[in-house]
């Protein structure tokens, strides 16, 4: 996007897409010039506060709200007022590659007035083709409807991606699953510790919003029509069935992550029981070598014409018993 700001002004007959940077905006922006059409302001950046504040000035926004616009902390907030409501949310978006343990994560911002919405986020980053589609194209009832539909809408495609990001999660689980029974390595185990320490990430981030849903589920404000109240509960049970998501894929992680110390201590009982086993055969034929390894100066054997073959006899044939036994025991196989 080559533009920081961007407005959509739409109504069931037409609609309007305008580019241009903040400043213009902050100077140009009158949603109330035309009461039967909806405004959609999606500022890319918040590197312009001159801007944002003589925006913000003009519609009225509290000033320590609007210091909140520029807060760096990822919490989720919701302040109702007459004339507007502000709250704040935290995005995810999926990442290629197990390299980064850490979320994709921005904070987004939202003024939602009578005909109005003015979305705020940190860095460019496209959480809203979906929307800009069906406004574009008129599909489904976004034309017809005010900002509150238009919020549903985009509440919908950042939890969308919430649910994409948990989808991303679960393929990496399922390659983990496999590879610790083909090549259990250590870099599985830290594999594993990576998406772990995203579930957690995500799960911060889809319970506040949880909460946040319900809250606007409850909301008693005129902004938030009450035919459209139900959408913002399917959203609610949507965060719900989420959290039970990210808890099962947790729970499958440390199954994994058992897996592979159980694979482990197997290989190490393995190495013990091989070690075990060549003990047992040497210690006897040590005891041999040991007895007639002494110095005494009066041992029969010693005069004997084939002692030194008859001693290599007997632990040969010590030798052979006990791997006799061992493996009719089945103490020399292989465990699968």
């Amino acid at each position: 996007m080559s533009e920081p700001a961007q407005l959509y002004k739409y109504n069931p007959e037409t609609y309007s897409l305008e580019k241009n940077t903040e400043m213009y905006f902050a100077e140009t922006f009158n949603p109330f010039e035309d009461m039967s059409s909806t405004y959609w302001l999606n500022f890319h950046s918040m590197k312009n506060r001159e801007a944002i504040h003589q925006l913000c000035d003009k519609l009225s926004v509290d000033r320590l709200l609007q210091e909140d616009l520029f807060m760096q902390n990822k919490r989720v907030r919701l302040e109702e007022y007459s004339e507007y409501i502000f709250f704040s949310i935290v995005s995810a978006l999926p990442k290629e590659g197990l390299n980064i343990y850490d979320l994709k994560k921005e904070r987004i911002s939202f003024i939602i007035g009578d005909n109005y919405l003015i979305s705020f986020q940190e860095k460019p980053s496209d959480h809203f083709p979906n929307v800009r589609e069906r406004i574009e194209l008129k599909r489904g009832k976004i034309r017809y409807k005010g900002p509150d539909f238009l919020l549903f809408r985009m509440l919908e495609a950042i939890i969308d991606n919430y649910s994409e990001v948990a989808e991303e999660i679960g393929g990496n689980i399922e390659r983990l699953d496999k590879l610790v029974l083909r090549n259990p390595k250590s870099e599985v185990l830290r594999q594993v510790e990576w998406e772990k320490r995203k579930l957690l990430d995500l799960r911060k981030i889809v319970f506040p919003m949880r909460e946040l849903m319900g809250q606007l589920d409850r909301v008693e404000n005129e902004l938030i029509i009450e035919d459209n109240v139900h959408y913002f509960r399917e959203l609610k049970d949507i965060c719900y069935g989420l959290t039970e998501e990210i808890e099962a894929k947790k729970q499958m992680l440390d199954g994994i992550a058992n897996l592979y110390y159980a694979i482990q201590g197997q290989r190490m009982n393995e190495i013990m029981k091989v070690l075990t086993v060549t003990s047992a055969i040497f210690i006897p034929l040590t005891f041999v070598v040991g007895v007639y390894g002494m110095n005494f100066e009066h041992m029969p054997e010693l005069s004997w014409d084939y002692g030194y073959y008859i001693v290599w006899g007997i632990m040969i044939v010590i030798s052979s018993v006990l791997i006799f036994i061992f493996w009719k025991r089945g103490w020399l196989k292989r465990n699968n």
